[in-house]
């Protein structure tokens, strides 16, 4: 009895990091418009939070790994909650700094700011997965888990965009990173508690083989995690790229009429539909395969997606959200073609946990190494996000959906071809 009180301890701590990970990383896309609002600034470096965040997990991935099989599950997770602490002070002084006089040095300073965190990120990522999936005792019961854990991670997606929208109201020149700086104080108090809870939390924890380097080709030899190592960089190009678009499209296309505050309301919708999905995903995780998951999911992200860049702007829906500031159900005025996108926010919610679970499945002794491999791929977002600032600044924003569109097709082959294990 006392073992099942310890895991699920384990298992509440995990799921607590799980929700760290959104708040902390979701700052990056409704900054995004602080950053263009400093002067006339592309749409490529106005993503630079997205970029020192997530091109952070491509040098941490595997010494992550590293720390954890040195240190175990509990240690690791407060140095990365350290660094963390680090990163949001650091954040938090670029804003202090005046944009007028040195633009260039605010940005450096927030760009090493976000850099830092996203090293945090990428341990305490580590840390989560393989530990819920551990906890939830592999295959679907794993995924099962760690759809529950997503649930809570897309509750504090959609908190950033409402709190952020909040804050930086309308955008103008004035606006300024500092607007942002309850935030960020709200995420340095979420990391300082999680510490505390965590120094004094039991983690009855599996034995940990050291991670070598050597073993990165063991696990490299199994195609299916190989393949699934690109899909979960290309997904990221999903997740992060449709409601980072659809808030640039509403608060940059002057003729919709929609202020930031209301389209981070709007766009705190699109994670309220990944978070309905994780709640169906954790119900039905035990009963139906990953495989299965990600192959519906993959096939209705095509559709929403091409119907989204599609449709006309002229046919219009009202979209719910809160406002709260008075605590009143508002209605916004937006192109169907942007709802559809928001929809998609119900196929993204078992990406991750689907992903996961089917590639590292039957890696056996290289499960560790492969863990930090996998982290270091999500730093496929800063590369996607890239990309298709690029194709939007060349083109317009549907137009830049080609590229979530390509990464939904990887992904629906993944599901029917590419997860399939070669070797046992």
């Amino acid at each position: 009895m006392s073992n099942q009180k310890k895991q699920w301890g384990a298992i509440i701590v995990m799921i607590a990091l799980f929700a760290m990970i959104a708040f902390v990383t979701n700052l990056c896309s409704p900054m995004a418009n602080i950053i263009k609002a400093q002067g006339d600034i592309p749409e490529v470096l106005a993503q630079i939070g997205n970029y020192g965040n997530f091109v952070a997990y491509l040098v941490m991935g595997i010494p992550a790994g590293m720390l954890i099989a040195k240190f175990g599950y509990k240690k690791t997770a407060l140095i990365g909650l350290t660094v963390g602490i680090i990163g949001i002070l650091v954040q938090w002084f670029s804003g202090m700094l005046d944009a007028k006089e040195n633009l260039g040095l605010v940005f450096a300073v927030y760009l090493i700011g976000a850099f830092i965190a996203g090293f945090c990120m990428c341990i305490l990522n580590c840390v989560v997965n393989p530990m819920l999936n551990l906890l939830g005792g592999g295959g679907n019961s794993g995924n099962q888990l760690i759809q529950l854990g997503g649930v809570f991670n897309s509750s504090a997606a959609v908190a950033v965009y409402i709190i952020m929208g909040a804050l930086i109201g309308e955008i103008s020149k004035d606006t300024a990173i500092s607007d942002a700086t309850p935030a960020l104080m709200i995420a340095l108090a979420i990391f300082v508690i999680a510490f505390v809870v965590i120094l004094f939390t039991k983690i009855d924890e599996p034995e940990q083989a050291p991670v070598q380097i050597s073993l990165v080709k063991g696990a490299l030899k199994y195609r299916h995690f190989t393949l699934g190592i690109l899909a979960i960089f290309l997904y990221m190009g999903i997740e992060v790229g449709v409601p980072t678009y659809v808030n640039m499209y509403l608060v940059n296309t002057p003729e919709l009429g929609i202020s930031a505050a209301t389209a981070g309301l709007i766009v705190a919708v699109y994670w309220f539909m990944m978070l309905i999905g994780r709640f169906v995903g954790a119900s039905i995780g035990s009963k139906v395969s990953s495989r299965a998951m990600i192959t519906t999911v993959s096939i209705a992200t095509l559709v929403l997606v091409a119907f989204g860049m599609f449709s006309s702007p002229e046919t219009t829906v009202q979209v719910p959200g809160i406002d709260w500031a008075t605590l009143s159900l508002i209605w916004a005025k937006v192109p169907v073609g942007i709802f559809a996108f928001l929809l998609v926010g119900l196929c993204t919610s078992v990406m991750w946990g689907g992903i996961f679970n089917m590639a590292v499945e039957g890696l056996g002794k290289y499960t560790a190494v492969a863990s930090g491999i996998f982290m270091t791929m999500v730093f496929g977002c800063a590369v996607m996000l890239a990309i298709q600032a690029q194709v939007a600044e060349m083109t317009d924003y549907m137009t830049s959906y080609w590229v979530v569109m390509f990464c939904a097709a990887y992904l629906l082959f993944y599901a029917l071809v590419g997860s399939k294990p070669a070797k046992k």
